[in-house]
């Protein structure tokens, strides 16, 4: 007689994070039908300046072009966080309740941070360099987002995540963060040198302080 021995069989549910990715995709087409000409300024924004100069103003910052695309970058940065915490062994990626708590996170780091500037900046007089500049990051970094999700797409339905895949979109999006930086530098340096003291203080307490203590988190927590 054959002794059979039953082993479970697991298999990991991924209907909540192909539900986001499509709720991703739906945000992206609808920003594209109520904002059409902006958008097709927007997604040319790496090759032409266009966008910027129509949508400079701080009014656009909170508009619901910018809300749309920033709830599917936070979308699209918390599936790769959680793709990078799974490849070291820290979560699973199919993990729903990990990715909540990373979603709500950045969602509170990037609000909270937002809020601070804003209080920073009524305090120094600076109000319209930081709003400014801001927007320019935004609009960079949303990018960036949208370039983000379709990798992260096939990086969660595909075992192909490696250390030097891992390290090389980390750098490709260090270096772009570092280029747009210098590119918004260079377009507001005359308002910042006339308000450098200030803009240096802001820098340090906001642009350099709170990613370091963030880095300081994730050693700490890794030792």
């Amino acid at each position: 007689m054959i002794a059979l021995e039953l082993h479970p069989r697991i298999i990991e549910n991924k209907d909540w994070a192909t539900a986001l990715f499509m709720v991703s995709f739906g945000l992206i087409v609808i920003t594209r039908n109520l904002f059409e000409n902006r958008f097709h300024d927007f997604i040319r924004l790496l090759f032409s300046d266009k966008y910027l100069k129509i949508y400079k103003e701080s009014s656009h910052l909170m508009g619901g072009f910018n809300v749309l695309l920033f709830v599917t970058n936070l979308i699209s940065l918390s599936f790769f966080i959680q793709l990078v915490f799974h490849h070291l062994g820290y979560g699973a990626k199919t993990d729903w309740v990990l990715f909540v708590q990373i979603f709500t996170f950045l969602t509170v780091f990037i609000l909270s941070k937002f809020l601070i500037e804003k209080i920073i900046a009524t305090t120094f007089g600076i109000e319209e360099l930081i709003e400014e500049f801001n927007l320019q990051k935004v609009s960079f970094r949303t990018y960036i987002g949208l370039l983000l999700l379709p990798v992260t797409l096939i990086l969660f339905y595909n075992n192909i995540l490696s250390n030097s895949l891992i390290y090389s979109i980390i750098g490709i999006l260090l270096v772009i963060n570092l280029l747009t930086y210098l590119f918004s530098l260079k377009i507001y340096q005359n308002l910042i040198i006339s308000q450098l003291f200030y803009f240096i203080l802001y820098l340090c307490a906001l642009e350099i302080a709170p990613y370091y203590f963030l880095y300081y988190l994730i050693t700490k927590f890794r030792a």
